[in-house]
């Protein structure tokens, strides 16, 4: 089982919308054709996974839902690249990518199934904190580069608070992912490894 940071690693790769895809002018009939294609895709990727069984075909639908609503998402940002559509890819992709995870999660039992379960939960308050904090950031220099010296420095304290917002997010879902694990354990150990967690991920 890959880790929730391999996943948010997989998240940020899958995202990074080149400068020359950005610059690329769409017309209304282009845009149309390509998701019209999208959605052939779609149907016949969920169609394949008729010859699975069991919880490898809740999985292989899932993720053919998934890509879909991905593909969708970033054509409209490559068809209007604003920050709010970017961010609406980037959480559609955060969206898949943890319905898939949980999915996957269902293989196991136990301990192990809690885990999983708090990995995926983990990859994507770390991808949306990402997403939330970079279009937070981008609206507030647009702002700034229309109008004053002032307005630029409100953009900065803007950005460094998205920043903050976004690494204390992601800190409180290390910590359940850390403090789940603990669960294994029992008495003084138990108590140790949730008290160095909290240590190490900042939480009172």
């Amino acid at each position: 089982m890959r880790s929730y940071r391999v996943e948010a690693m997989i998240l940020a790769a899958g995202l990074a919308f080149t400068t020359v895809a950005r610059a690329e002018t769409m017309t209304r009939v282009q845009y149309k054709s390509a998701e019209e294609r999208i959605e052939s895709d779609g149907k016949a990727a969920k169609a394949s996974c008729g010859a699975l069984a069991g919880n490898a075909k809740d999985i292989c639908v899932t993720e053919a839902k998934g890509n879909e609503q991905v593909a969708k998402a970033e054509l409209m940002a490559r068809y209007e690249p604003t920050a709010k559509h970017g961010k609406a890819a980037r959480v559609a992709r955060a969206d898949a990518t943890y319905a898939v995870s949980m999915e996957k999660c269902d293989d196991l039992a136990g301990n192990p199934k809690d885990v999983c379960v708090k990995e995926a939960k983990a990859a994507k308050v770390h991808a949306i904190a990402d997403a939330t904090a970079r279009k937070e950031i981008t609206d507030a220099n647009v702002t700034a580069g229309k109008a004053s010296a002032e307005a630029s420095a409100k953009a900065a304290v803007i950005g460094a608070e998205a920043r903050h917002a976004a690494a204390a997010d992601k800190l409180a879902s290390d910590y359940a992912v850390a403090k789940e694990k603990c669960d294994v354990l029992a008495g003084e150990p138990k108590d140790a490894c949730v008290a160095d967690a909290k240590a190490r991920f900042g939480q009172n």
